[in-house]
């Protein structure tokens, strides 16, 4: 039988094992942490697994994201993965969402599954998932992982803390694997921690890293726990995220483009000068870092068009144009990389 050796722990047991078909569970992100979580999850029995993620495979992603093959390069993450998770287990639903997570269907989603798991390295994108799930009361199981350093809790779990609870500066920026580098272990690692407090959650069982942050340092096998406490500002009413996410708007490469030759918009770029690819048309080049102190070189009265190099300091710098007032902004999904890409695809004379 497929689940025996689970099924025998007095922790799991028939009943615990019907728990599990019974489940529901959102994973956003088929990156290195996606990549560590579903497999455990397809084997232990999740009834039925959602994975949302707009990307395709590329060749540095191999590194971390093992359950890709060299030949799935610019394919789909989340369609490979779908196919991985159904030769493991074809007893379980897997549900593949070619798209980002995002305002407009973040509520409808949540409002399905029985939990989320975060394996972005996104910070808008975590708000995101923290706001969305106190809207529709959902626990999520964070988890972070910096160079050799990674962070795993379970937020808003029977009116525990919430993200904002850790992070109340939504304003600050951190730097992803990107810029800082990762080793594939550690998403790994820190991946599989998530992966048990989906199940411990699912089975009731344990004790869940509610009310705790988990840091673990991959070098030394340090371990700490620290203490977490709601605070009153972390709940959020539906009307309060619609007002908030509804002027944080994202727009695609292919639609950007579009507004190339548009004298009404200005095109962003908050990338360091040294970055590559370099965009062949007019862009105001400000690096995140400098931004708040150049808010002169922008025009109030313009649409801006915000890109980095792939989609995720423009967010911040969206957020930070927004406090100072900018009433139309956007960031470019998927940032310079997407450009690029784009201007291949198309027949635009760039």
């Amino acid at each position: 039988m497929r689940y025996n050796r689970q099924i025998i722990l007095p922790e799991v047991g028939e009943k615990g094992q019907e728990k599990l078909n019974q489940a529901k569970v959102l994973i956003i992100g088929a990156g290195g942490l996606g990549a560590a979580i579903l497999p455990y999850l397809a084997a232990a029995g999740i009834g039925e697994i959602g994975i949302i993620d707009d990307d395709t495979i590329d060749i540095s992603n191999l590194q971390r994201q093992v359950i890709y093959k060299s030949t799935a390069i610019g394919k789909s993450k989340v369609l490979e993965a779908k196919a991985m998770a159904e030769s493991l287990n074809p007893s379980i639903q897997i549900n593949a969402i070619t798209d980002t997570l995002n305002a407009k269907n973040a509520i409808s989603l949540f409002e399905y599954y029985d939990i989320m798991v975060d394996a972005t390295d996104n910070l808008h994108t975590k708000y995101l998932i923290n706001d969305a799930c106190v809207v529709t009361n959902k626990p999520f199981v964070y988890g972070s992982v910096y160079k050799f350093q990674g962070q795993v809790s379970v937020f808003n779990y029977q009116n525990g803390p919430t993200y904002r609870c850790l992070f109340p500066n939504e304003a600050a920026h951190s730097q992803n694997c990107v810029d800082a580098g990762v080793m594939g272990i550690s998403v790994g690692i820190i991946g599989m921690f998530q992966a048990n407090e989906v199940l411990k959650m699912v089975l009731e069982t344990g004790k869940v890293l509610s009310g705790e942050l988990l840091i673990y340092n991959m070098l030394n096998n340090d371990q700490q726990k620290f203490d977490l406490n709601r605070t009153e500002v972390s709940s959020i009413s539906r009307l309060d995220f619609e007002k908030k996410y509804d002027s944080v708007l994202e727009i695609s490469a292919k639609e950007a483009l579009e507004q190339i030759d548009n004298p009404d918009v200005v095109f962003l770029d908050v990338r360091n000068e040294t970055e590559l690819p370099k965009m062949s048309w007019d862009s105001i080049q400000i690096p995140l870092s400098d931004l708040e102190n150049n808010l002169e070189k922008l025009d109030l009265n313009k649409t801006i068009l915000v890109y980095c190099q792939s989609g995720i300091r423009s967010k911040a710098a969206v957020e930070l144009l927004k406090k100072y007032a900018f009433p139309k902004v956007q960031s470019i999904a998927g940032g310079a990389l997407k450009l690029q890409e784009a201007i291949a695809n198309s027949a635009i004379s760039i």
